[in-house]
């Protein structure tokens, strides 16, 4: 680990982001959380794959039904746990340590109420929302015995992205990709066990994905809790009204932003299910790579996150100019290449996962394909959103990036509405494409706007 001196202590970290290339010191913080996101995606497919050759379509099409429920939660707690890291980036690139510590310890505070708050609300919400989303009967039954097992465990979830985020603030990506790497060769040899094995059905799938991310949780914490800046004093354990309603500033809209666009998922996901369980499960296929294209945007924005927390926090605002641009660069070389490989390879990848009946497999094969092709073509959009919207938020700004998951609602969902009319199933597939440009056109100008305010502010301070 690296050590840096500041105020008569030593900062630790694995990656500073205050000093050097920018180019550089994005792809250092990026590539470890890219290999987690390997391995996590890893066992999502795997995941899928099992469900999908051992136990076929119907299964298939039942884990595909409560896609957006369960990201419904994952994305909010990620909201908030990410929220929370805004302000330790900020305080840990200035060099204040005591403050670090004191937002940490309201933060896990309101980690822990929101755990318990999520975990009562989702179980009771479960039923009635599946059936909201008129899933079909026949595969009811297993939709909800999957989801009940995951909202168990939603506690560890919490507990693994509220470390693996503060960890990350501080510049830490190695031990987040450690314990990801772990938790995923775990979940592969429990799905294998569990579903192949043993034949515990979609609710083998679900234990072994709550079993490896409690691994997860318990390794990042473990790293956190032997930070040296992070070392506790009575006077950091004082909990504070302001500074829990400052980062339920930064957190609050960051959930909700993510709560908007799982609800537009939500919606869509009512119209597949009108299409047939073959159509869901090409459909839900697709979904499962979604990780797959989006993972190196996620890590690109992670990275954007974290540097321009502490840059801000440092007072360098031309350093948050040029890691920009040079994220944009990245990004869309990257997903330039992500798509030569889905559109070259797609048909092979999604036969994967698709196993049963030959009639009802090839439809959902062939719906899976052209999904998978209209994304693929359209991927620099997708990651012009993560790199844009991260630093905005990374900047201290979680409204404007709310705002962007409003305008992703109404794209989605106005064109899952609208576009079957006249398109039929592709409509449905353009709907998700849409989305992405809808929080383009809100999340580039945001940009702008967040730095000119940020330098004008700067220079109001350098005057006084």
């Amino acid at each position: 680990m690296e050590r840096i001196g500041g105020e008569g202590k030593k900062r630790e970290a694995s990656i500073v982001q205050t000093e050097g290339s920018p180019w550089k010191l994005l792809l250092l913080f990026a590539l470890p959380l890219m290999a987690g996101n390997i391995f996590q995606q890893m066992y999502t497919v795997v995941d899928t794959a099992v469900v999908g050759k051992v136990l076929g379509v119907d299964a298939l099409a039942a884990l595909g039904t409560v896609d957006w429920l369960n990201w419904l939660t994952l994305g909010t707690i990620q909201g908030f746990t990410q929220g929370f890291s805004i302000l330790l980036a900020q305080r840990f690139g200035a060099g204040d340590y005591g403050r670090l510590r004191q937002a940490l310890v309201n933060a896990v505070f309101l980690s822990v109420l929101f755990a318990a708050a999520v975990t009562a609300g989702s179980q009771a919400a479960a039923e009635p929302v599946v059936i909201l989303l008129k899933t079909p009967e026949e595969i009811r039954p297993v939709s909800m015995a999957y989801l009940r097992l995951l909202f168990a465990g939603l506690p560890v979830v919490t507990a693994y992205n509220f470390a693996a985020a503060a960890l990350r603030a501080l510049g830490d990506g190695r031990t987040p990709l450690i314990a990801m790497a772990a938790a995923s060769l775990t979940n592969i040899a429990l799905d294998l066990w569990f579903v192949k094995e043993l034949r515990w059905g979609v609710q083998g799938a679900a234990a072994a994905t709550v079993i490896a991310q409690c691994l997860a949780a318990v390794c990042c914490i473990w790293r956190l809790c032997r930070v040296e800046v992070l070392r506790l004093t009575r006077e950091d354990c004082r909990l504070s009204a302001p500074l829990c309603g400052r980062l339920m500033m930064l957190g609050l809209p960051m959930a909700l932003q993510n709560t908007i666009i799982a609800v537009g998922g939500m919606i869509i996901q009512t119209i597949v299910n009108g299409f047939g369980v073959a159509f869901i499960a090409g459909y839900t296929a697709t979904n499962k790579l979604y990780g797959v294209l989006e993972m190196a945007a996620t890590s690109y924005g992670y990275a954007m996150t974290t540097y321009a927390g502490q840059n801000l926090g440092a007072g360098k605002l031309d350093r948050i100019s040029r890691g920009m641009r040079a994220g944009m660069v990245i990004a869309l070389a990257t997903s330039a290449a992500v798509a030569a490989v889905m559109l070259g390879a797609g048909r092979w990848i999604l036969s994967w996962f698709i196993s049963g009946e030959a009639a009802q497999s090839e439809a959902a094969l062939a719906a899976a394909v052209k999904y998978l092709g209209l994304m693929s073509a359209c991927l620099p959009v997708l990651y012009v959103l993560h790199v844009s919207r991260s630093c905005v938020q990374g900047m201290g700004n979680t409204l404007l990036p709310m705002a962007s998951g409003v305008s992703e609602f109404v794209m989605r969902t106005g064109g899952a509405l609208l576009l079957p009319a006249v398109m039929g199933e592709t409509g449905v597939m353009w709907a998700e494409v849409l989305a992405w440009f809808g929080a383009d056109l809100i999340l580039v100008p945001s940009y702008f706007y967040v730095m000119g305010r940020a330098r004008r502010q700067m220079e109001k301070e350098e005057m006084s």
